[in-house]
């Protein structure tokens, strides 16, 4: 019998989203108010960067301290900007992928800061061919450097990288990167979205993930992990699902992992289309009322 949930971490893409959507449900919107005001931290866990996150939360009544792990663990800070945990990737390492990755598909370079060069990439238009929908979105964020090199110079170490291309390929690179000479220097999470055959790698420091940022968040928190809850759809979950003591993947997830989720014990949520979030959040809160009605009652 698990404690009542005090963290919960929740992913973005095909698990707070419905598909094809930037707006969180209204359900979903009330269910997390809900699970604030009933005391739970509520931490939103994605593979976007801070800035490509926040307007998806703006204008739903959340408080401005809930945390938001982003670019895969190696950003984290409040909804309100305040900074709570950084990690880069060295730029002589990120210099060395640069090579071995291109052939693959289009690497981008994430860095911590705002405006125009926030997103390095050398290859625009092939850029626009596999990821348009992320390209239009981030347009203003993004600098053109060829070759991409020279934006990695000494001293300007990135967040992360990124390499995308088809499912296929983004295989042939993680292969690639787990044999070469940074292996040791550089953590590879794939992402994969089987309907439009695209996959992400992306490209973090050595140990960086959601399960690792969840971890050091709940450590600063003072949480334990029986207490805390992650919910997600991906691979690049993964991590944070092992790492909770209460993982629910959600119904959309593919069967690879759904498959592993019966095998370590991950409860299952509705599909991201149907309120799954909302659906998991609103028992959780029952829950805690249901225990606080007991307590006020003894």
């Amino acid at each position: 019998m698990h404690p009542p949930v005090r963290l919960v971490a929740i992913d973005v893409d095909g698990t707070l989203l419905p598909t094809f959507s930037q707006a969180v449900s209204a359900r979903t919107a009330q269910a997390l108010r809900a699970a604030q005001d009933a005391g739970i931290t509520v931490a939103i866990a994605t593979g976007r960067r801070t800035a490509y996150t926040v307007p998806l939360l703006e204008g739903l009544g959340l408080r401005a301290d809930m945390p938001l792990i982003t670019s895969n663990g190696a950003v984290t800070r409040t909804l309100g900007g305040d900074a709570i945990d950084r990690c880069h990737l060295e730029a002589r390492v990120a210099r060395g992928i640069c090579g071995l990755a291109r052939s693959f598909g289009t690497v981008v370079f994430t860095f911590d800061r705002p405006g125009r060069g926030e997103l390095v990439l050398e290859d625009l238009p092939q850029a626009e061919g596999q990821i348009s929908l992320w390209v239009e979105a981030n347009r203003n964020a993004i600098e053109v450097v060829v070759p991409l090199e020279k934006a990695l110079p000494d001293g300007e170490d990135p967040i992360q990288g990124m390499a995308t291309g088809s499912i296929e390929k983004m295989k042939k690179a993680e292969t690639a990167l787990r044999a070469s000479e940074w292996q040791a220097h550089c953590e590879c999470v794939r992402t994969e979205y089987p309907a439009r055959d695209l996959s992400i790698l992306d490209l973090l420091p050595p140990g960086v993930s959601k399960g690792w940022a969840l971890e050091r968040l709940a450590l600063r928190l003072g949480v334990d992990r029986k207490e805390t809850m992650a919910i997600g759809d991906n691979w690049n979950d993964v991590e944070m699902l092992e790492w909770a003591a209460q993982g629910v993947l959600m119904g959309n997830a593919a069967m690879e992992l759904r498959t592993m989720a019966k095998m370590r014990g991950w409860k299952q949520a509705r599909p991201n289309d149907e309120d799954g979030v909302a659906v998991v959040l609103e028992r959780l809160v029952a829950q805690q009322k249901a225990v606080a009605g007991v307590e006020v009652k003894l």
